[in-house]
C-alpha cells in the first residue's frame, strides 16, 4: 500500500480500537483505491476518504422490555448514519448476541459502496441490537421492537434514513417495529422496508438478495463462456438469501449440493430442490440454527462442526455471515476445480481467502456488488411506497435482474479503465467509491 493509505489506515486502527471487522472491511476497499489517488489528486486534498471512513452519526441507546414473566431486561440498540451523499441513509437492523459497533460500522461503510454501485439515490447507513429473537414469544419481540422504536424513531424517516431486516429482523419484527412508528408519528410512510405485503412490502423481497447473487454469477460465467445451467453449486447457510439462491439456481438449471449451518453442514449429491427447498423454510421457521434435520428428513450426508467449502463444486456461494471462508477454504475450492466464488453475504471471505482467489485467477465477487440485489430491491420498494403503487412480481424481478447485470457491467468496465481487468474487487470498490465521493466534492465541506 501506499503510504498514504499506509496513514489512513494507522488513522482507522489508532480511532477505532478494538474493531478488527471495521478495520478489515476498510483495509479491503483501500487496497484497491490507490490508482484513483493517482490520477484523481482532487479527491485526496479534499481528503474524502478520510470523511467516508468517519460515520456522519453514531446513535446508541438502551433498550429495556419485560419478558413473559415479569421480569425487565436491557438491550443496548445502535444505528449507524455512515454517509448521505447520494440518498437517505438506507440498511438492515440487526437482533442477534453478536451485534457490537464494529460488526455495524463495517455493515454500514459496505452499505455506503453497495448503495451505490445499485445505480439507485440511497445512502449508507446500519443498525441493530444485541438483542437474540430467537427462543423469545412474539409478545416478547413485540415489546423489544416497540422499546426499540421508542428511540429509533426521532433518527429515521422516508426521506432521512430507511432501516430493513438483516439477521434476526424479518416480516414479523418490522411489522412490530412499523407498527410502533406509526403510533409515534402518525405516519404512514415507507420508512421501512421489507413490510409485508398486505400494507407496503414488495414482492420477491424475501428472495431478492440469493437471486441477485445467482443473476450476477450468471454474468461472471458468461465472461467465461459458461452458465449456471448444469454446474454444481455449495451454498452456505439456510436463512432468506441461501433460500433464494437456491430457488434460482434451480430456476436456471443448476443443482445446488450444500446447505449449512452453525451446527455443520450437508451434502446432497442429487440436489437440493422441490420439497427439500420448501423444508428450508420449515427450518427458518424453527427458530433453531441448525441443519441436521435436513440431513436426518432426506437421507443425506451431515458434516457436523464443518463448512461446506471441502465439497467439490463448480460454484461456491457462501450466503452466510462475515468471514465465513478463510485462507484454507480458498485452497480447498481452488484444488477443487471450483471457477467461480460470488459472495452472497456480507464480506464472508477474510482477506487472506481472497487473496488465494485472486493469485489462482479463479471469478471471485466481493458482497458489495454481488449481494446488492437485497437493498436494490429495497430501494424498489421505496419507490413503490412513494408512488402508492404495487408493481407484480414479474417486474420487480426484470428490475432486479437489470440492476444486477448493470452492477456487474459497471465492475467490469471500471476494473478495465483502471488497469485490472477482471477484477470484480477493484472494479465494485472504485466505482461505488467515484460516485459518493463526486457527490461529496458537489456538496462542500459537509
Amino acid at each position: 500500500m501506499s503510504d498514504y493509505i499506509d496513514k489512513i489506515m494507522i488513522h482507522v486502527k489508532a480511532k477505532n480500537s478494538n474493531e478488527p471487522e471495521f478495520h478489515q472491511a476498510v483495509e479491503e476497499v483501500c487496497e484497491s483505491l490507490e490508482p484513483v489517488f493517482e490520477r484523481h489528486p482532487e479527491y485526496r486534498a479534499a481528503k474524502i476518504l478520510e470523511r467516508m471512513v468517519e460515520p456522519e452519526r453514531i446513535v446508541i441507546f438502551r433498550v429495556p422490555w419485560m419478558d413473559d414473566q415479569g421480569e425487565i431486561h436491557i438491550n443496548r440498540g445502535f444505528r449507524i448514519q455512515m454517509n448521505s451523499a447520494i440518498g437517505p441513509y438506507k440498511g438492515g437492523l440487526r437482533f442477534h448476541p453478536s451485534v457490537t459497533l464494529s460488526i455495524l460500522k463495517f455493515l454500514a461503510f459496505e452499505q455506503v459502496f453497495k448503495n451505490s454501485l445499485t445505480t439507485l439515490p440511497m445512502g449508507g447507513g446500519k443498525g441493530g441490537s444485541d438483542f437474540d429473537p430467537k427462543g423469545k414469544s412474539d409478545n416478547e419481540v413485540m415489546r423489544f421492537c416497540q422499546s426499540f422504536m421508542t428511540e429509533l424513531f426521532r433518527h429515521i424517516g422516508a426521506d432521512t434514513d430507511v432501516p430493513a431486516g438483516d439477521i434476526g429482523v424479518g416480516t414479523r419484527e418490522i411489522g412490530f417495529l412499523f407498527g410502533q412508528y406509526k403510533r409515534l408519528t402518525t405516519e404512514f410512510t415507507g420508512v421501512l422496508t421489507g413490510k409485508g405485503l398486505n400494507w407496503g412490502g414488495s414482492l420477491i423481497r424475501p428472495e431478492a438478495t440469493g437471486f441477485g447473487v445467482v443473476y450476477f454469477t450468471e454474468e461472471m460465467l458468461k465472461t467465461k463462456g459458461l452458465s449456471i445451467a448444469g454446474k454444481s453449486v455449495a451454498v452456505s447457510g439456510f436463512g432468506n438469501v441461501a433460500w433464494g439462491a437456491v430457488t434460482k439456481v434451480n430456476q436456471l438449471g443448476g443443482k445446488v449440493v450444500t446447505l449449512s449451518g452453525p451446527d455443520g453442514f450437508v451434502y446432497d449429491p442429487d440436489g437440493i430442490k422441490g420439497e427439500k427447498i420448501q423444508y428450508m423454510l420449515e427450518i427458518r421457521a424453527s427458530a433453531k440454527d441448525e441443519v441436521k434435520s435436513f440431513a436426518d428428513k432426506f437421507k443425506v450426508q451431515f458434516f457436523p462442526g464443518k463448512r461446506p467449502w471441502s465439497a467439490k463444486v463448480d460454484v461456491a456461494l457462501p450466503c452466510a455471515t462475515q468471514n465465513e471462508l478463510d485462507e484454507n477454504d480458498a485452497k480447498e475450492l481452488v484444488k477443487n476445480g471450483c471457477v467461480c466464488v460470488c459472495e452472497g453475504a456480507n464480506m464472508p471471505t477474510t482477506i487472506s481467502g481472497l487473496k488465494v482467489f485472486h493469485s489462482a485467477g479463479i471469478l471471485y465477487s466481493p458482497g458489495k456488488a454481488s449481494n446488492a440485489g437485497g437493498v436494490a430491491t429495497s430501494g424498489l420498494e421505496m419507490s413503490q411506497n412513494s408512488m402508492r403503487l404495487p408493481w407484480p412480481k414479474e417486474e420487480v424481478d426484470a428490475r432486479l435482474h437489470q440492476i444486477m447485470k448493470s452492477i456487474h457491467d459497471t465492475c467490469m468496465q471500471t476494473a478495465e479503465r483502471f488497469g485490472d481487468p477482471g477484477n470484480y474487487v477493484m472494479g465494485a470498490n472504485i466505482a461505488g467509491f467515484l460516485k459518493v465521493a463526486n457527490a461529496m466534492l458537489e456538496q462542500g465541506l459537509v
